[in-house]
Formats: C-alpha cells, structure tokens, sequence
C-alpha cells in the first residue's frame, strides 16, 4: 500500500464522518459551483471571471465555495475514494504538485479538457504537469515562476549592477554574495532547512525530478539532483545564509534588511512590496543556472495551481464553456486579476497587454510583470509524479547530514531509499 493511499483511508474516514460540516447542496440548473481556497488570491479571481462571464450569459451563474486548503484535499480526496459523487462542484482547483496525484488516483473523474481548450496558448510546463496518456486536464491559472528578488540599493553599494546578476550560474552569486559581505557585512540570502522547496527549483530549472516520466524514482544517480545538493552545501558553507525557521522568519529576514535577497515564486511581490518604504530599493533578476549541467537555465517554478473540471459536474458543459472562454481566452481579464490580485496568469497573449508592461518604481522602474512573464515561458517542463510531498520530506530529513558536509552520493542513496521504502 502507497503512502498515499493510507493516508487517503485516514483522510476518508474524517472527512466522511463529518461531511455534513463541508456539505455543499446540488448546484441547479445553470449554477456552476467552483471549490477554492484563498478568498483574497484565488476566489477573488475566480468571482472576477463569474463577472465576466455572466454578464454575457445571464442564465449562468458562478457560486464560489471558499475551503482552508486542507479541507478541501480532504473532503475532495475522501468523496472520490468513496465513489460518492453527490455535492462535488462542477469545478475544482488543484495545487499543481497534486495534479498527477488526483489524476492517476481516480481515473475518470476528471474531465479531459484537451478538446475544448486550446492548449497552445499556455505555457508549456503549466500544460504538461496536467496531461496523462495525451489528454490535457486543467485550465492552468497562476504561475509560481521564480525569480531572485535583491535589494538592488545595498548590492550598488558593493558595486553590482543589475546586469551582473543576469544569467549567472550558483556559484557565481556566492561569488558575489561573498564580496557583499565582506564589503557590507550582511547575509545574501535566508534559507529555511525544513522546507525544499530551493531543491525544486533548482532541478527544474535544469528539466528534472525526483521521478521520471513513468513515476519511478530518478534520485540515486541523477546528476541534476546531486548538482542541486552540492549548490545547496555550497551555499551553506559559503557564510552568504541564514538559518530561518518557518514563513515568518523567512520573509521577515528579507523585508527587514536582516538579508538581502531570496529565490522565490513571483507571488512574493505582494509581500515586498507590502514594505512601501522600501520603494526604489529592490531588483528582480533571473534565478540562477545550476552549475555544469546540461540543459541548466535560468528560469524554473515554485507553487502554483490551476482549474479542474469535475466528470460528475451537473452543469459540465457550462463549466467549460465559462473555463474556455474566460480562463482559456480573455486576455483582458488576465490584466485585470495580475492589477487588483497580483495572479501572474499562464495565458501566454496575456503579456502583451499594458498590465504587462507597466514599469515598477518600486522594483526601480523594472517591468516586473513583463520578466516573469518572460521566464514564464521558459521554465522547463517536468512531471511532478504523484509522490513529491515524500520526496520533499526525505530531502529535508537529510539536510543536516548535507549541511555538515556529508558525501552527495550518499547523501542522495539515503534519500533515494527513503522515498522507495515510502512508495511501495
């Protein structure tokens, strides 16, 4: 039995016996109803595009049932284990990491989407964590598209333009990362040892994973996996980081001024930007190439989600008529959510709008959006598998031993039997 599917059991038996709480009643006859969490990000968004969509289809309705994340994985995963389909939406959102997970677990239960949508019109690794056996499955939203956010103003200091930080690889920014200390006395960067999230980016900037297409492990002997936990012991041992302990710690290190940069998805504008007296005194530049690999680049994602349409939806054909037209179309609507809610959209024509192209003073007259939409459409695609969550976390059971400065072939052999004993 796979990790997944007993914690599936555990999560059924909860979720079941306290169905009731999350019951959500039939949707009627031209009343599309959507599952999504984050009333600010994603259900704000989602009610935008209901706006758009009524308006010119006024026997439609789009009601947006708001969950806490977990609940919703829990309540979502237990009524598909159970087969019982009665109260499920018509449209559901999945993080991205999870998509293969849904989609290999209960075949069927989503429908495909490959013949109403046109897929070419998305960033390819957004299209391609969604596909099994050649069918496309959801309407892929937001981007988590990396980028290095820096305080461009302490960095000038030191002597380093924007331009010394484009197209770098890792250890040319602990190069320069080692130069600003020693000429500012600060850190470069926080990193947290419980999260691997840095480990994701840095494989699939390189078109790698901790699994291979057909979702068997590729950790022992991949060389894209042991470059990444060499940068990381690199990075450590350097002295340009900084130990931090969870979220808060995390992003207040860096809008402090307690370090000066970070390597992160393009949702963390909004937290930076949320210090306005630091107006001016930040830069984004492209993330860094892992070193001496093959296919290296300088963009990757971090997060994301996108939209699912349900097999069982009462309302299926109205769901994907609203998905395409909006989701799949309106490039003016993608302006609209990336102003208001900062949701970097994957529709690749939404750059060309004036949203896009709008300069930043805070980020120095930069147009932000218009680099991370640019990155956007390089990040390599890479299948997430079904067990990136196991992976994840026998990476960080082993961030001690690599901090220390333990042997990689090691590091990564113990890392790889964890995750098999894990998935049998």
């Amino acid at each position: 039995m796979t990790s997944f599917s007993a914690g599936l059991k555990r999560s059924l038996a909860i979720a079941l016996a306290g169905v009731s709480m999350f019951s959500v009643t039939a949707a009627s006859a031209g009343e599309i109803t959507v599952w999504a969490w984050d009333p600010n990000f994603n259900g704000a968004t989602m009610n935008k595009a209901a706006e758009i969509y009524s308006a010119a289809n006024p026997d439609v309705t789009v009601t947006v049932v708001d969950f806490a994340k977990a609940d919703l994985e829990t309540k979502l995963q237990a009524q598909l284990a159970s087969g019982t389909t009665d109260g499920l939406p018509d449209i559901v959102l999945i993080e991205d990491y999870g998509a293969q997970k849904y989609l290999q677990s209960f075949p069927g239960a989503f429908e495909p989407l490959s013949g109403a949508v046109d897929f070419s019109g998305f960033a390819p690794y957004k299209v391609e964590l969604a596909t099994l056996n050649g069918q496309g499955y959801s309407l892929p939203f937001d981007s988590g598209v990396t980028g290095m956010f820096y305080r461009s103003d302490i960095l000038a200091d030191a002597g380093y333009t924007a331009a010394d930080l484009e197209g770098i690889t890792w250890s040319r920014l602990i190069e320069i990362g080692t130069d600003v200390k020693e000429k500012t006395g600060q850190i470069l960067m926080p990193i947290d040892p419980n999260d691997a999230g840095i480990f994701r980016i840095m494989m699939q900037s390189a078109g790698s994973w901790y699994f291979d297409a057909d979702g068997n492990p590729t950790i022992a002997d991949n060389p894209v996996f042991k470059a990444a936990l060499k940068t990381y012991q690199d990075l450590i041992a350097s002295g340009i980081t900084k130990p931090v302990a969870g979220w808060t710690e995390y992003t207040g290190s860096f809008t402090s001024g307690d370090t000066l940069a970070t390597v992160t998805g393009v949702w963390m504008v909004g937290t930076i930007k949320a210090n306005p007296d630091q107006s001016g005194q930040w830069g984004i530049a492209p993330i860094p190439a892992l070193d001496g690999v093959e296919g290296a680049t300088n963009a990757s994602n971090l997060g994301g989600s996108s939209w699912y349409v349900m097999s069982s939806a009462p309302n299926k054909a109205e769901a994907i008529d609203f998905l395409k037209t909006v989701w799949g179309e309106d490039a003016d609507f993608y302006q609209e959510i990336l102003v208001n809610q900062g949701a970097l959209g994957s529709l690749m024509a939404a750059r060309e709008g004036e949203a896009y192209s709008a300069s930043d003073e805070f980020f120095g007259g930069a147009p932000v959006w218009q680099n991370f939409s640019t990155w956007l459409g390089q990040i390599p695609s890479v299948n997430y598998g079904i067990f990136t969550n196991e992976a994840d976390a026998a990476v960080v059971a082993q961030i001690p031993a690599l901090t220390s400065g333990g042997n990689i072939d090691e590091i990564a052999a113990a890392v790889d039997a964890q995750v098999r004993q894990q998935i049998q």
